[in-house]
């Protein structure tokens, strides 16, 4: 590296954790919720059904009002102390700031529960309500949502009893595993010198190192790491899915997909249809799993051979020529993109340096307040690297646009499955750009290789994952499982989505103990394939209309937030619950497939 991968700068949010700034927002953040719970004691004593609807629908716009500014202020503050923990897990204050701030976020999710409960009570008169204000016009869906996930909700006592002990349960054990996933360390001996790398540095060696010798140790290595944390995971992933599966249960859910599904703001027939495609390119995938292994002189691959680098040596990028490639790419797309990820640069939004400590992967989060984002990656210079910096920045352009069309926080609540839009299509156009000026086909098919790896992880990995959550989900429900009960569950769920496309002498047994998915929120892993597939869809629209998409584009991730996700697509008269939509985005990627058998 010429450059030395950046940290980000948050200080034009806050001066520091021990700013007055800071904690007057810890103070201003409890005389809000002081104002709010009065304000929604005083509602719902006196408001209901019988309320004139003019009435109701002031009353209701003020709530909304005093949310949305309740929400960008915790919002940001939240955030802001979260960018120290995930970039250092051992910055104590951070972590005792982070531990106190979360009892500010308790009672606000009680008071919401309240305001639930209240609205779920007026479903008769809501809509007659939201006609007569502006402001209720304006967050319909938001209200609309709440009064039918209204009947979800247990007595206000028990809701109120599950968010105070939410504190020692699920965020605890979530919380546990992040903290012990980013202590790890490893000594790896690499070009004859031993290091102590970080966890996310040995898996990024065990995925990107040319060796195969190199990949496999790291391989090995990291699966050994696990073995001796893995008792302690095992607890964190009891922890939490019990915790949930009790709630599930007493809130009336019918499973553990129900709630994940509402949250998606899609319907079972959707994810049906979803899953089935998926499922049916399977074969199409083990058959690029089957021609990789061919390529590297296998029968079949093993788990270290799946991000193997092919084709022509693979470019190491600097940072200072990742941001111009990213730059020249979404300047050819849309100037505003370039415009806006040029800010983003300058204006040190981005955390790319591996260090010990920090969150493996990578995220992007709004800072509501400054109306600007935050994006956290592990640079090490690869074209998977600069491909996840374009992913993340698409997020961050996902939130700008909301914040051009000038959306509340609650208009900007946008669901995991709509989440990826933007993210997936800059991830896409700098895959595409790649393609289009490779120079030989040697060059095409290291770049095939790795869109084809991100595909593979994003359906047929995602698929694996989707399959081991929902078992061990149904499972929870009668014991806890053992640490051998994970692991076998997750081999078989490995099996069952890869087939014989990957040798099962060789699988990762260990996927469940460092991914945080699993520990963060239920089935945090479907939405990624609604994703990749939308927004390939998306992309081939794009194709076939060129700049006049791009209006209609910016305006939908402006509204993610606003309508359900089948409603969104048919503005781009795309039918997410039909089979053939799915098939179809599928196809373009089987096409790649295709491509990259016949080099």
């Amino acid at each position: 590296m010429t450059t030395t991968p950046p940290h980000w700068d948050l200080s034009n949010v806050y001066p520091s954790l021990e700013s007055k700034e800071f904690e007057s927002a810890v103070g201003e953040s409890k005389a809000q919720l002081d104002a709010y719970e009065k304000f929604l004691t005083e509602l719902i004593s006196k408001v209901n059904a019988s309320t004139p609807a003019a009435e109701l629908g002031v009353l209701l716009g003020e709530a909304i009002d005093r949310t949305n500014k309740l929400y960008n202020l915790m919002g940001t503050t939240i955030s802001y102390i979260q960018s120290f923990v995930a970039t250092d897990s051992r910055n104590t204050l951070a972590m005792r700031k982070l531990s106190e701030y979360e009892m500010v976020l308790v009672r606000a999710r009680i008071l919401g529960t309240k305001f639930q409960t209240w609205v779920g009570k007026l479903a008769p008169v809501l809509e007659a309500a939201i006609e007569t204000n502006q402001t209720c016009h304006e967050h319909a869906f938001h209200l609309m949502k709440t009064a039918r996930q209204a009947r979800y909700l247990m007595s206000d006592a028990e809701e109120t009893l599950a968010a105070e002990l939410s504190l020692s349960g699920s965020n605890a054990w979530s919380k546990l595993q992040g903290t012990i996933t980013s202590q790890v360390t490893v000594d790896f001996e690499l070009d004859g010198e031993v290091k102590k790398l970080p966890m996310a540095a040995l898996i990024n060696l065990q995925q990107t190192h040319p060796d195969e010798a190199v990949r496999r140790r790291a391989y090995e290595t990291e699966l050994k790491a696990w073995d001796a944390v893995r008792e302690p995971l095992a607890a964190c992933m009891n922890g939490v899915k019990g915790f949930t599966n009790v709630l599930n249960k007493h809130r009336g859910r019918d499973d553990a997909l129900h709630s994940a599904i509402d949250e998606a703001n899609i319907d079972r027939l959707t994810l049906e249809a979803m899953l089935a495609a998926m499922e049916k390119s399977f074969p199409a995938f083990r058959r690029y799993f089957k021609t990789k292994a061919r390529r590297l002189g296998k029968e079949k691959l093993a788990w270290w051979d799946l991000f193997a680098p092919l084709g022509s040596s693979e470019k190491k990028y600097t940072w200072k020529e990742a941001r111009a490639f990213i730059l020249e790419t979404f300047n050819k797309f849309m100037p505003d993109l370039a415009t806006f990820a040029e800010r983003a640069f300058d204006n040190h939004w981005i955390d790319a340096e591996i260090r010990e400590g920090k969150d493996g992967g990578g995220f992007c989060m709004a800072i509501m307040r400054v109306k600007e984002s935050r994006v956290l990656c592990n640079f090490q210079g690869s074209l998977s690297d600069v491909l996840v910096i374009a992913h993340e920045l698409g997020h961050a352009f996902h939130s700008e646009c909301a914040f051009k069309a000038g959306k509340t926080e609650l208009q900007m609540e946008t669901p995991m499955t709509l989440a990826e839009t933007a993210s997936i299509m800059c991830e896409t156009i700098v895959l595409e750009a790649l393609l289009a000026q490779s120079a030989n086909p040697q060059e095409e098919l290291a770049i095939l290789e790795r869109g084809l790896v991100g595909d593979a992880q994003v359906i047929v990995d995602i698929f694996s994952r989707y399959l081991f959550e929902k078992e061990v989900f149904t499972r929870r429900e009668k014991s806890e499982l053992s640490v051998d009960d994970l692991c076998d569950a997750m081999e078989r769920a490995q099996k069952a989505t890869y087939g014989d496309g990957l040798d099962e002498n060789y699988l990762h047994k260990y996927m469940w103990a460092w991914k945080s998915h699993y520990y963060a929120t239920s089935f945090y892993n479907f939405p990624y394939a609604f994703g990749l597939l939308f927004g390939t869809g998306l992309y081939a629209i794009y194709q076939q209309r060129g700049p006049a998409f791009l209006r209609d584009y910016t305006n939908l991730l402006a509204s993610t937030g606003e309508a359900s996700a089948a409603d969104l697509a048919a503005r781009f008269e795309i039918d997410i619950r039909s089979l053939k939509f799915w098939e179809d985005s599928l196809a373009e990627i089987v096409k790649k497939i295709d491509r990259y058998c016949e080099l």
